[in-house]
């Protein structure tokens, strides 16, 4: 096994590293975005059905997005992907409704 055998196994697991470290950014980074957008839609809500203040919506917005986050943990992309699709589809339907009731 020469040198150019080790070189070229140290860069296959450089490789192999940024590509498992980089996906591992995407899936956090997909589940952190997923949290924080359903913990202040949530939170909105509820600072306007119970009329409280911005402390409690920050800290309603940082339970959900913990929970989001924790949740969506053990799932992959592609669900998380589909979660989110299925998130946007509720919101308009929502907000279809609200924009035809009287």
């Amino acid at each position: 096994m020469g040198i150019g055998d080790k070189m070229r196994g140290l860069a296959s697991s450089a490789q192999e590293g940024v590509k498992s470290s980089s996906l591992s950014f995407f899936h956090f980074s997909l589940r952190f975005i997923t949290g924080i957008l359903l913990g202040l839609v949530l939170a909105l809500i509820g600072q306007e059905l119970m009329g409280y203040g911005t402390f409690a919506l920050l800290f309603v917005m940082v339970v959900v997005l913990a929970v989001i986050t924790k949740l969506l943990a053990n799932w992959s992309i592609g669900q998380i992907l589909i979660f989110d699709l299925i998130c946007v589809l509720v919101a308009m339907l929502l907000r279809m409704y609200i924009l035809v009731a009287p």
